[in-house]
C-alpha cells in the first residue's frame, strides 16, 4: 500500500469495493439502456428489476473488499492469488443467490470486476501507477492463470454459447486485458465528453461503442448470432448518427430497443463492462486528483 495512504489512514481494500459497489449500482441506474434493467424498467428481463440489482451489487462488498485484502497479502500476481480469489469470488456468487433467491444477477460482473478490484490494489500496493492500461494488463495475467480448485458444474450459458458457436466471451476478454473497454468503451467515454455531451450520455455512449463490438454471449443465448448482429449494428448507427445525445440518434437507439426487446436480447456481457469500465475511469481520475 501506498505509505501516504497507511500515514492517513486510507483502508485501500474498503476504497475499493467501494468503488465498486458504486460502479455496478451506477450501470443498472444509467438510463435509457437498450433492453436493459434500468429506471424505467426491466427491460428483456422477466426476473429482474432495479430494487434486486442494487441489493445484489451491495451485498458483494465483502467479497470485493476480500479480494483486495488478499491482493495486499500475496503482493503480487501468483497462482495462490489467483485461487485465492476464485475462491473469493465462489463465495460472493453463492451469497449473491442468497440474495436473489437463486436469480443470476451479477455473476459475469464478479468475474470482471473481481479481477480489476484486485489488479488495483495490487497496483496500489506496489506504489504504481493507476492506469488503466496497467491495470487491464495485470487482470491479464491473473485471468491467464488458471485456478485448480473450480469445481466440476454445470456449464452456464455463456460456456454453452461459446462450445456452440466458437465464440469468445468473457474470460478471453479478461485474459486479452478487456479489448473491448480500452479501445471502444473508453475511447468512446472521453469523445462523448470532449463533445460536450452530459456525463450520462457519455457513458451511454460508452456502452453502445462496446454492444457494437463484443461478441456478447448473453445476447447470442437469447437471440443466436442474427440477434447478436442486430444489436452490434443498431449500437453502431446509433453512434453513427451522432450519438445518445443527439435526436437521430435517441430515436435510432429507441428502434434499437424496440428490436431488442421483440427478440428477449439483453446486453448483459456488454453491460458488465460498463461497470468495469465505471471503476477503471473512477480510479483513474481518483489516482490522478489525489497524487
Amino acid at each position: 500500500m501506498n505509505a501516504l495512504l497507511k500515514q492517513t489512514g486510507f483502508n485501500t481494500a474498503e476504497f475499493l469495493a467501494d468503488m465498486a459497489v458504486q460502479a455496478l449500482i451506477d450501470e443498472v441506474n444509467l438510463t435509457p439502456k437498450p433492453a436493459l434493467v434500468d429506471q424505467r424498467g426491466s427491460g428483456a428481463h422477466d426476473d429482474l428489476n432495479l430494487e434486486l440489482m442494487e441489493l445484489s451489487a451491495q451485498c458483494l462488498f465483502p467479497m470485493f473488499k476480500a479480494m483486495a485484502e488478499a491482493a495486499e497479502l500475496h503482493g503480487d500476481v501468483c497462482t495462490a492469488l489467483r485461487e485465492d480469489i476464485g475462491q473469493l469470488g465462489r463465495y460472493g456468487e453463492h451469497r449473491m443467490l442468497q440474495v436473489t433467491q437463486g436469480i443470476n444477477t451479477h455473476r459475469g460482473a464478479i468475474w470482471s470486476m473481481g479481477l480489476m478490484v484486485t489488479s488495483a490494489a495490487l497496483t496500489l500496493f506496489n506504489q504504481n501507477t493507476c492506469t488503466v492500461d496497467v491495470l487491464c494488463k495485470t487482470a491479464s495475467e491473473l485471468a491467464r492463470i488458471e485456478d485448480r480448485f473450480i469445481p466440476k458444474q454445470q456449464l452456464t450459458h455463456g460456456q454453452r454459447v461459446r462450445q456452440k458457436f466458437g465464440v469468445n466471451g468473457a474470460k478471453q476478454q479478461a485474459q486479452q486485458g478487456f479489448p473491448v473497454i480500452r479501445q471502444y468503451g473508453l475511447t468512446q467515454l472521453h469523445h462523448s465528453r470532449i463533445q460536450g455531451a452530459a456525463e450520462s450520455s457519455a457513458r451511454l455512449d460508452a456502452l453502445l461503442a462496446m454492444m457494437g463490438q463484443l461478441t456478447d454471449t448473453c445476447v447470442i443465448h437469447r437471440a443466436g448470432l442474427d440477434g447478436l448482429h442486430q444489436m452490434q449494428v443498431g449500437a453502431q448507427q446509433v453512434l453513427a448518427l451522432g450519438g445518445s445525445s443527439t435526436l437521430q440518434g435517441q430515436q435510432r437507439l429507441s428502434q434499437l430497443e424496440q428490436d431488442l426487446l421483440a427478440i428477449r436480447a439483453s446486453a448483459g456481457g456488454a453491460a458488465d463492462l460498463l461497470a468495469t469500465l465505471l471503476f477503471l475511469d473512477g480510479i483513474e481520475k481518483y489516482h490522478w486528483k489525489r497524487f
